[in-house]
C-alpha cells in the first residue's frame, strides 16, 4: 500500500454527541481485534469502537446504526473477498470501509478497492500512525464522495424539474400568418423558467384569434403551479368554444378549487381577436388594458370596461366584454404589471403606463420581437434591480 505524503490530515467526519465518529469492526479474530483497539488507543483519533465476528453479528448491530467507518477482515466465518466488500456496502452504504488483508494478499486488497472500498490495510504491516492515516482519509474520501453523489442528485433533479417547466410553457397554437405573436416570459425567482404570470395564444377553425394573459398573486411554486393551471383552462375552454364571461366564470372555478390558499387571487385579459375585419373584444379581470400601438399615432390604452379579479369574490362574475374596431395595421400589447411596477430613475416614482407609453413611442420603429426586448431592457435598466416580479409581453401585430 501507498502511504499518503506528509501534510495536514483531513478532519474526521462526527456522528456522536461527543465529537468522536462511530468505528465498526469486523474480525473474527480476537487477537487481531485486540491489536486494532490497542493501535487506536495509540492514535489521537476521537473514535468510538465496536467489534463484531461476523458478516451475520454486523448485520444485527446495523440494524438502526451507521457506522462512519467499518475495518472489515477478508476472511470471515460467513463472508470472504470482494463479497464481503459488497455485502458491507449494501448493509452500510453511508460508511467507508478499510478491509484488513495477510500480508500476501495485495490483489485482495486492491480487488477490494476497486469493489468500492477507500483502502486496505496488510495486518502485519498496521502501526498506530498508518492505522491513523489511512481511517481519517477513508472517512474524508466517503464524506467527498457523498457530497459530490447529493450534489449529482441535486443537478439531476434541477434538470428534471426545468425539463418540467419548460413543458408547462405555451406553445402558441396559430393557423396562419394573418397575425404575428411575439412573447416574453420572464420569471421573478431566481433559477425558474415558470412564475405566476400566464400567457398563451390560439386560433380557432373560423380565423379568430384568442389571447390571454394573467397574473396569480403571490410568488414561488405555488402561484407558478397555478398560473400554469389557469394558461391549460383557458387554452381548453377556448378551444371548447367558450368565450367571455362565461369563459371567466369557469376559470375562477377552477382557480378556487386549485389554488393552495383562499386568499390566492389571478388578474386576467382575455382577447378576441377578427384579423380580416378589424374588430376585437377585450374582457377584463382586474388587469391592466391592452396597448394599441397604431403605426403613426401615438400608443394608447384600450377603452375597456373593468371587472374583478378572479378569485376575489367566488360566485360573482362582474365582467364586462368591450368590443372595439382597430387600424388595418397596428399592434396590440399585453402584459402583466411586472412591466410597469418597476421604479424610474427617481425611486419615489413608478413606471405605470404612462411611463410605458413613453417606452413605446422611442421604440416604435423596432419590430415587434425587438420591441420587447427595449421595453423590458429599459423597464428594469431604470428599475436598477429595486423590484423583482414576473414578467410576461405578449404583442399581436397585424399588416393589413
Amino acid at each position: 500500500m501507498t502511504t499518503p505524503s506528509a501534510g495536514p490530515l483531513p478532519a474526521i467526519p462526527t456522528q456522536t454527541a461527543d465529537g468522536s465518529s462511530v468505528l465498526l469492526l469486523v474480525e473474527d479474530d480476537a487477537g487481531d481485534a485486540l491489536l486494532v483497539e490497542e493501535y487506536l488507543n495509540d492514535t489521537e483519533l476521537p473514535v468510538s469502537l465496536t467489534w463484531v465476528q461476523t458478516l451475520g453479528e454486523a448485520r444485527t448491530y446495523l440494524s438502526g446504526r451507521t457506522p462512519d467507518c467499518v475495518l472489515l477482515d477478508l476472511h470471515l466465518p460467513d463472508a470472504t473477498g470482494t463479497s464481503a466488500v459488497q455485502s458491507m456496502q449494501s448493509l452500510c452504504p453511508d460508511a467507508a470501509v478499510i478491509v484488513l488483508t495477510g500480508l500476501d494478499e495485495t490483489r485482495a486488497g486492491l480487488e477490494a478497492v476497486a469493489a468500492g472500498a477507500q483502502d486496505y490495510l496488510p495486518k502485519g504491516r498496521v502501526t498506530p500512525e498508518l492505522l491513523e492515516r489511512a481511517i481519517r482519509y477513508a472517512l474524508h474520501r466517503k464524506h467527498t464522495a457523498r457530497a459530490t453523489a447529493r450534489l449529482r442528485e441535486n443537478e439531476l433533479r434541477a434538470q428534471e424539474n426545468a425539463r418540467l417547466e419548460r413543458g408547462l410553457l405555451p406553445a402558441p397554437l396559430l393557423r396562419s400568418t394573418d397575425v404575428l405573436a411575439s412573447t416574453c416570459y420572464l420569471p421573478g425567482r431566481k433559477n425558474a423558467l415558470l412564475g405566476g404570470d400566464f400567457l398563451d395564444i390560439v386560433q380557432t377553425p373560423d380565423g379568430l384569434l384568442h389571447a390571454v394573459i394573467g397574473d396569480v398573486s403571490g410568488h414561488g411554486p405555488d402561484a407558478a403551479a397555478l398560473g400554469v393551471c389557469l394558461r391549460i383552462t383557458w387554452r381548453s375552454l377556448t378551444l371548447g368554444g367558450h368565450r367571455d364571461t362565461e369563459l371567466l366564470g369557469l376559470m375562477q372555478q377552477v382557480l378556487v378549487a386549485e389554488r393552495s390558499s383562499p386568499v390566492m387571487f389571478a388578474t386576467c385579459a382575455i382577447l378576441t381577436l377578427d384579423p380580416l375585419h378589424h374588430r376585437a373584444t377585450v374582457t377584463l379581470a382586474g388587469h391592466d388594458e391592452p396597448l394599441l400601438i397604431p403605426p403613426v399615432e401615438a400608443a394608447r390604452p384600450v377603452e375597456a370596461r373593468h371587472g374583478i379579479a378572479l378569485g376575489m369574490l367566488p360566485g360573482e362574475g362582474s365582467w364586462h366584454p368591450t368590443h372595439c374596431t382597430l387600424p388595418p395595421r397596428a399592434a396590440l400589447l399585453m402584459h402583466t404589471d411586472g412591466l410597469v411596477e418597476g421604479h424610474t430613475t427617481d425611486s419615489s416614482q413608478r413606471l405605470g403606463t404612462d411611463g410605458l407609453l413613453r417606452i413605446i413611442e422611442d421604440g416604435r420603429h423596432l419590430p415587434p420581437p425587438a420591441l420587447i426586448d427595449h421595453l423590458t431592457g429599459t423597464a428594469r435598466s431604470l428599475d436598477a434591480g429595486r423590484h423583482t416580479d414576473d414578467l410576461a409581453v405578449l404583442v399581436l401585430s397585424w399588416n393589413g
